[in-house]
């Protein structure tokens, strides 16, 4: 069992943050923290989209690198990009050169550009907020998935998004304090509520 952790500063964290550096930084002052706004949802989704399959702390050491070869995630400008400016991103060691991803954030930006005349990409999201939290007290009690996530993906889908399964949305949904899984006992516990 591996419940939350208490660091050398007296801190009781989730496991994966237990230790000092970026993760633990990120865990403290980001995760699960409400996101505002259609860029800052938008880099969010992008960022969980490359990190599919890789390590997240691969995606924090390069997050500066993303936001700066993806405008900012600015929407409109990354909607913009010719597929010359994607291609030469393949050859871009900062970042995660997929190809697949790559296009991927394109092809989302379009579509959160179409949402503007419905609710928008933060509302859209938003409406798939689980009416409860989980209560894991054990890091193997964190869900990787749920119903909610499972529909916002299809979803999602349908409006044109891509590299966005069920646990990428999951996430996503943590990342951005729709739910909490923070493990009972962390610190950061109940603070997007």
């Amino acid at each position: 069992m591996t419940g939350a952790v208490t660091g050398e500063d007296g801190v009781a964290r989730c496991p994966w943050a237990s230790r000092p550096g970026t993760m633990q930084d990120y865990h403290d002052t980001e995760w699960g923290v409400p996101v505002d706004g259609e860029r800052g949802i938008f880099e969010r989704l992008s960022l969980e989209g490359f990190q599919a399959g890789l390590s997240w702390s691969t995606i924090l050491n390069k997050r500066d690198r993303f936001r700066e070869v993806f405008h900012g995630f600015d929407v409109d400008r990354v909607a913009a990009m010719t597929d010359a400016d994607l291609d030469e991103l393949m050859g871009d060691t900062g970042i995660v050169r997929n190809r697949a991803k790559i296009l991927a954030t394109r092809k989302n930006a379009l579509a959160t550009i179409a949402l503007r005349s419905d609710e928008g990409l933060e509302a859209f999201i938003a409406g798939f907020r689980p009416g409860r939290d989980p209560e894991p007290r054990d890091a193997s009690e964190v869900p990787a998935i749920s119903p909610e996530s499972t529909a916002l993906s299809k979803a999602l889908r349908k409006r044109g998004f891509g590299f966005v399964g069920p646990t990428t949305v999951h996430a996503l949904m943590e990342a951005t304090g729709l739910v909490d899984t923070h493990l009972v006992g962390c610190h950061r516990r109940g603070i997007a509520r």
